[in-house]
């Protein structure tokens, strides 16, 4: 008997700003040819070298409005007067031409995307949420301390946001305590290859 294939995945990774998640996310989709990354949009400037539709989807605040009124966005957030999205398009059309999907993304739009998989087919059992930990909240500020790169008071305003991120990861379905950069990188590997094999109610037969 011919096996259905399976649905196509929606990788969420979330975590504290310092945690690592970015070089982690890079390195899933550099060594994961079936993993294709997310591309958001946003209203803010392309910074030298970005493409538009290749690193964000680059739109006035005026298109990004109106987008928003259209509902063509999952989830969106004004950050320091910069707005930030997910458009359903990006998602929905890789999804069904069977691409798996990684996101790096806030807990608050992590949180947008599980509300929406509980009340849309299309993304029903197919969203994994991921929360990368810190091993302590020194760590983490050794490691934002160590870029050289984020002045006194956005430090402590990260440190103050990271502690508040932290005590949502009991919503996520997966908390990667985070080591090293292999080992992290293994772990999620791992996550990613036992999600691929688990049986989902669409594929299964009675």
């Amino acid at each position: 008997m011919s096996q259905p294939k399976p649905p196509a995945l929606l990788f969420i990774i979330s975590g504290p700003a310092g945690c690592g998640k970015t070089t982690l996310c890079d390195r899933m989709l550099e060594e994961t040819p079936m993993l294709k990354r997310v591309v958001t949009s946003t209203t803010r400037p392309p910074r030298e070298g970005e493409t538009d539709k290749v690193d964000y989807y680059f739109f006035e605040e005026s298109t990004f409005r109106k987008k928003v009124a259209a509902g063509d966005f999952y989830e969106y957030a004004e950050v320091h007067s910069r707005f930030y999205g997910t458009l359903k398009s990006e998602i929905d059309h890789k999804l069904a031409d069977g691409v798996d999907l990684l996101l790096n993304i806030d807990v608050q739009g992590a949180a947008a995307f599980r509300k929406c998989a509980a009340e849309e087919p299309r993304l029903r059992d197919r969203v994994i949420t991921i929360f990368l930990m810190p091993p302590d909240h020194g760590e983490l500020e050794r490691r934002l301390r160590g870029r050289g790169s984020d002045p006194e008071p956005d430090i402590l305003l990260r440190l103050k946001t990271a502690k508040e991120e932290m005590a949502q990861y009991g919503d996520y379905d997966y908390c990667l305590v985070s080591g090293d950069r292999e080992s992290d990188f293994k772990r999620l590997q791992a996550i990613y290859t036992a999600e691929r094999m688990r049986v989902r109610s669409e594929t299964k037969t009675v």
